[in-house]
């Protein structure tokens, strides 16, 4: 392949990421996953579409080693640990109990399928996918506990099962198998991932605390050791002849420890390593998917082609694999798996049953069955073709269709049935969510805080400690939450200053230039408090104007006086908007009418402040609003991880966003008073 064809086939799948986002708020109902894979379909399937070969152990180092060592860094440790038994019985268990019944199964319902070859179908059918269950189980809601358990089976059956499908392949290739070797070597290969993982990550981290030594506190060489280290961590376990993919999850678990240790030594690390891992992992989440889709239409078309076998029969093959894994993943989950272990509380065994239901559901497959299909040789050892590849590879990829087609309808159901029954208040899980954002928000604002900010940070910070300190009955009354009666009352107190606009023109007390400025701020905040992507537009326009407006007024003499102007409309806007909120309020509104009107006699006094000390005040201003639109990225910052950790539902992650972006709103409402 020509390396400008490459380049342009990179850039359709990044765009073709960005297309499956937008349509996905216009069809919320599918989640993003199917989305992607129909999109790959859909190019694929073009006159002048996209092929991408894909290789398997290429597709592996470059997709499936990054994201199984964020996942290894974003697992809860204490959780990894207290579930252990249970994925155990999963990640081991479960795979190998998979790869012996489902092997025979295949091989009686498909003949022409050797058993050896049956048994490489059903180990590499064995494990399920840390993305695609990521993917789902956000958009389900899925309980925690069911969550941590899902994402620690999916972080080490890979490994079970790449292994069981290597003996089955080369048992199919050589026709010899043994046992007691295929055991010892499965304890090798997995030990020593995990080992190799462990010491490789120790290196990287002291090599890390080395270059700090040296007095290197830059950021950019830190954050590319740690783009570098999982890619590093899987080649040097398969170069020793180990299982990367766990060298790449403990690599990630011991890289966790050491943030956690470390946190308060290099912030400003934290906040860019969580910026820019959030933008890695989700381009490459969207390509694994995006390839997925672009290899659909190939093994379609070989085996649709085949007289040999009947378009209907296999597809029904594909329909009875499927239900078989689904049944025995759901009899060995009612068999072993403890109420104790899937339940954060004593439950009803109705209760018990629901979850057993859901874990067998979200026993998703995905990339590494993908991979795995695709690795599969094509001769044997005496030269002949292997038995049977192209049908191999379709049975793979259809099984990977029918588990996240049944997950993402019958998952969103039975989570939500589920957390009626037995999870705990909405209510009680959003307030602890926020008070989660909240201390990660003053942690960080601490760490930044130094001699030349130190007023500006605690002004900041307290605002946050105020709100922390709001118990939970009067959640509903905080600040970050903007309720129906006090966005109606800031509609009112936006058209009062409109008015008072207007008014001030007519009159011709200011300039046709400062009604311009203050009419096109009254839009941005009405767009903020409605439609967030249009408020990121007009908070950038808002942004560049006024800065661009600040450099033609310091070459203007009359630059102060239009200033001054500003100041005195908007002390007059200010002063309408409390006028004509204290007309509407009442006693449901109360509480609400008399915040916002502390907010823009606060807004009055900082205006009259400006006027007196304007250079003082004007670099507090600055750096206060340096440091909220700080504290605004770590917000989404950590909503974000608590949603992709299943730790909260998506219904309680956009009610945080739109409390983010109500603050982000009162920013912008402070940027017309500079």
């Amino acid at each position: 392949m020509a390396p400008m064809e490459l380049f342009f086939i990179v850039l359709v799948l990044l765009g073709l990421i960005g297309l499956s986002i937008i349509l996905n708020r216009f069809i919320p109902f599918v989640p993003v996953p199917l989305i992607q894979i129909a999109l790959g379909v859909i190019v694929a399937y073009l006159p002048s579409g996209i092929h991408l070969p894909l290789n398997p152990e290429l597709f592996f180092v470059l997709f499936i080693a990054p994201l199984l060592f964020n996942d290894g860094k974003r697992m809860p440790r204490e959780q990894l640990w207290n579930l252990r038994l249970p994925i155990i019985l999963l990640a081991l268990g479960l795979v190998f109990v998979t790869v012996f019944i489902m092997g025979y199964v295949i091989h009686w319902m498909i003949p022409s399928i050797p058993l050896p070859a049956a048994f490489a179908l059903a180990a590499i059918l064995s494990p399920t996918d840390a993305v695609a269950v990521g993917a789902l189980a956000g958009r389900s809601s899925l309980p925690r506990s069911l969550m941590h358990l899902l994402e620690g089976e999916a972080l080490m059956n890979d490994a079970s099962g790449l292994v069981a499908f290597k003996f089955a392949i080369a048992a199919t290739v050589t026709g010899y198998f043994s046992l007691p070797q295929a055991a010892s070597s499965f304890g090798v290969i997995a030990i020593g991932g995990l080992l190799s993982g462990v010491v490789l990550s120790f290196v990287m981290i002291r090599l890390r605390l080395l270059i700090r030594r040296l007095g290197m506190e830059d950021v950019t060489i830190h954050m590319l050791i740690q783009i570098l280290t999982p890619f590093i961590l899987y080649l040097f376990a398969e170069e020793i002849g180990v299982s990367g993919i766990l060298a790449v999850v403990s690599g990630g678990i011991l890289h966790a420890i050491e943030r956690d240790h470390s946190e308060s030594v290099m912030a400003k690390l934290q906040v860019v390593s969580t910026s820019t891992w959030s933008v890695i992992l989700f381009i490459l989440n969207g390509i694994v998917f995006l390839i997925l889709g672009l290899q659909i239409p190939d093994v379609t078309t070989v085996i649709f082609r085949d007289a040999a076998i009947s378009n209907e029969q296999v597809i029904a093959y594909i329909i009875a694999i499927s239900l078989s894994l689904l049944l025995l993943r759901f009899v060995w989950n009612y068999l072993f798996l403890k109420e104790k272990w899937i339940s954060e509380e004593e439950t009803l065994s109705s209760n018990h049953m629901n979850s057993v239901i859901l874990i067998s559901l979200s026993g998703v497959r995905g990339a590494v069955t993908l991979a795995g299909a695709f690795s599969i040789p094509y001769v044997l050892q005496d030269g002949s073709s292997f038995p049977e590849r192209a049908l191999l590879i379709f049975l793979a990829s259809g099984v990977i269709l029918f588990t996240l087609i049944a997950a993402s309808i019958l998952l969103p159901v039975l989570a939500a049935k589920s957390i009626q029954s037995g999870e705990p208040d909405q209510a009680a899980a959003e307030h602890a969510a926020r008070r989660k954002v909240i201390v990660s928000v003053i942690k960080v604002l601490k760490e930044e805080m130094n001699y030349e900010n130190k007023t500006a940070t605690l002004s900041v910070i307290s605002r946050y400690e105020k709100l922390i300190q709001i118990p939970l009955r009067n959640d509903n009354a905080t600040e970050l939450k903007p309720r129906g009666p006090e966005t109606g009352l800031r509609m009112i107190g936006l058209r009062a200053e409109q008015a008072e606009t207007e008014h001030l023109l007519e009159t011709g007390q200011i300039s046709q230039d400062t009604a311009y400025r203050l009419q096109k701020h009254i839009n941005a905040v009405e767009a903020a408090l409605s439609n967030q992507f249009r408020f990121k537009f007009l908070l950038f326009i808002t942004l560049v104007k006024r800065y661009t407006s600040r450099l033609i007024l310091h070459k203007r003499k009359s630059w102060q006086s239009e200033i001054q102007e500003l100041r005195f409309a908007r002390m007059r806007t200010s002063k309408a908007a409390i006028a004509a909120i204290r007309e509407h309020i009442s006693e449901e509104t109360k509480q609400a009418s008399l915040d916002l009107i502390a907010g823009y006699y606060k807004s009055i006094e900082r205006l009259s402040l400006q006027a007196q000390h304007p250079q003082k005040k004007e670099l507090l201003t600055k750096q206060k609003k340096e440091l909220q639109l700080k504290a605004v990225q770590v917000e989404r910052n950590e909503v974000q991880a608590l949603f992709e950790s299943g730790e909260i539902s998506r219904d309680i992650a956009n009610n945080l966003r739109r409390s983010i972006n109500y603050f982000e709103a009162t920013i912008l409402e402070d940027e017309i008073d500079n």
